[in-house]
C-alpha cells in the first residue's frame, strides 16, 4: 500500500516516447513541474499532453515544448506561451483545443468508464461539423483537421458527442497527501488535478506534504488513493518553487493615494 518512490526521476523513468499524459494544474497554479522536469531529464519525445493549458516559454510543459518534446497537445488555453503559438502555426505541433467544460468532462469521463457523452457546447459551429486546424503544414495550409462528430437533439436543441480522453500516464501535483496516495487540493490546483489523477492509467503525485495514512479526514480526500500508482515527496525547496503566470503591480504611492482619498479599503 506504500506508493513513495524516492525521486521524480525512478517515478517517471518507464514514461516511453510516445505516450500520452495528462497533466494537472490550472495556468500555472499546481502544476506538477517536478516531475515535468524529471520527464525533461529522462528524454522521451513525441508526447501528447493532454492539460488545461501548455504553461509559459520556460516552465510547465513549456519546458518539455521548448526541448521538442511535443508532438501533441489537447487543451483549452494557450495564450501566454508564444513559442506554443510559433510551433502550431509552423506546422511542428499539432493542437487539438476544446471548450474547457468539454475538456474536463472528457477527462472526467475517462477516469469513470464512460466512453462518450453528448454535450450542447459547440452545436452548430466547426467544434461538431469539422474542420478545425488541428496541424498546419510548412506552406500554412491545414494538413490535419478536426473530423465530424456525431450530434443528436434533445428537447428540440443539438447536442455533440464527445469521446472521453484516458492517459498513460498522469502528473498531478498536491498539496498534502499520504503513503497510501490519497490527495488534497488548494484553491484552483483542484480545477484540472483531480480530472488528470482520474483518467491517467497509472498516475504519479508529486506532493508538498507527505503525511501518514490516517492523518487525512476522509472527508477532506479530493482524490482517493485508488487512482493513485506513485507519491514523490517534494523537499521544502522544490515545494516553495512556484510562479506567478502574470505578476500586475502598481506603485505603493498610488495605492496610499487610493486609500487616502477613498477611505480604508
Amino acid at each position: 500500500m506504500d506508493k513513495v518512490v524516492a525521486s521524480a526521476a525512478e517515478a517517471v523513468a518507464d514514461i516511453p516516447s510516445g505516450a500520452t499524459l495528462a497533466v494537472g494544474g490550472f495556468g500555472l497554479c499546481g502544476i506538477p513541474s517536478v516531475l515535468i522536469e524529471a520527464l525533461l531529464e529522462a528524454g522521451p519525445t513525441d508526447l501528447e499532453a493532454v492539460s488545461n493549458n501548455c504553461g509559459v516559454d520556460d516552465w510547465g510543459l513549456g519546458r518539455l515544448l521548448m526541448a521538442r518534446r511535443l508532438r501533441r497537445m489537447v487543451s483549452s488555453y494557450v495564450g501566454e506561451n508564444k513559442e506554443f503559438a510559433r510551433q502550431y502555426l509552423s506546422g511542428e505541433l499539432e493542437v487539438e483545443l476544446n471548450p474547457q467544460g468539454t475538456l474536463a468532462e472528457r477527462m472526467r469521463a475517462g477516469g469513470s468508464g464512460i466512453a462518450a457523452f453528448f454535450t450542447a457546447t459547440g452545436g452548430g459551429t466547426q467544434v461538431a461539423e469539422g474542420g478545425l486546424p488541428w496541424k498546419y503544414a510548412a506552406d500554412g495550409s491545414v494538413a490535419v483537421a478536426s473530423p465530424a462528430k456525431e450530434t443528436r437533439e434533445f428537447e428540440g436543441r443539438e447536442y455533440v458527442l464527445e469521446s472521453a480522453i484516458a492517459a498513460d500516464f498522469g502528473l498531478v501535483r498536491a498539496w498534502k497527501g499520504d503513503r497510501h496516495g490519497n490527495l488534497v487540493y488548494r484553491d484552483s490546483a483542484r480545477n484540472f488535478n483531480p480530472l488528470a489523477a482520474m483518467c491517467g492509467r497509472v498516475t504519479i503525485a508529486e506532493v508538498e506534504h507527505l503525511v501518514e495514512p490516517g492523518e487525512i479526514d476522509p472527508n477532506d480526500v479530493h482524490t482517493p488513493g485508488v487512482f493513485v500508482q506513485r507519491v514523490v515527496a517534494l523537499t521544502p525547496e522544490q515545494a516553495e518553487d512556484k510562479r506567478i503566470e502574470k505578476r500586475t503591480v502598481r506603485p505603493r504611492s498610488e495605492l496610499g493615494a487610493a486609500t487616502t482619498s477613498g477611505g480604508a479599503r
